[in-house]
């Protein structure tokens, strides 16, 4: 099984947790707080979870999630990531993490943000469109006529094929994109950022790979 570390442990970084430990994977979780702060969690999660400082957290992990604000990602520590396949599940919210221009004016995208930090990591966009309950309800065994696909985006082949595999083991397909630049058709307020998976708060509904393929398409 693999470790997962977690660089930030809040709604999609404890849910992405929970999941990673029901599929048997180890988890290692952070935040800007302290790992005193996250001992209910790892209560929770059991033996196979145990709380640490980023730095920790980003040095134990076979992969690494990295779900903290957008306008922390200067705070993530690149060196313990080095090498390493990173998990992005950014998105960019003016009004709490303040106006970055160059994503304003579309030169770039938030993956493309981290992976410019993290310059010798293999950055994948991955969890950034789904509810986080949603997230927690919509896992399903391989081969299930009602299974659900995420996409992902990354610049390294290899990486998108390791997140691929991560997500199988979590319970879903997986749309692969392509580039780091092509997680712009991911983003909020494009045709597959929340809709296809049901409301914010309502129900969760399955969305399989056609589904997702369309609506990345359509952005």
């Amino acid at each position: 099984m693999t470790t997962i570390g977690l660089i930030g442990s809040g709604n999609i970084g404890s849910t992405v947790a929970r999941l990673a430990v029901a599929a048997g994977h180890d988890v290692v979780l952070s935040n800007s707080r302290g790992p005193e702060t996250l001992q209910e969690l790892v209560g929770e999660l059991g033996p196979k979870a145990r709380a640490a400082t980023p730095a920790e957290a980003a040095a134990a992990g076979d992969i690494v999630v990295v779900t903290v604000p957008l306008k922390a990602f200067r705070d993530v520590p690149a060196g313990p990531l080095a090498g390493k396949v990173v998990i992005d599940t950014n998105n960019y919210y003016p009004e709490r993490d303040g106006v970055f221009e160059e994503l304003e004016n579309g030169s770039t995208t938030t993956g493309e943000l981290l992976q410019g930090h993290l310059a010798e990591s293999h950055v994948v966009k991955a969890f950034n469109n789904i509810y986080f309950e949603h997230l927690a309800s919509l896992g399903r065994p391989a081969g299930a006529a009602d299974r659900t696909a995420l996409p992902i985006a990354g610049d390294d082949a290899a990486a998108r094929k390791t997140v691929a595999e991560l997500l199988d083991s979590l319970g879903y397909d997986t749309v692969d994109v392509g580039p780091l630049a092509e997680n712009r058709r991911t983003q909020r307020d494009t045709p597959v950022y929340v809709t296809p998976y049901g409301a914010f708060g309502g129900p969760a509904t399955p969305a399989d790979a056609e589904t997702i393929r369309a609506a990345v398409a359509a952005a």
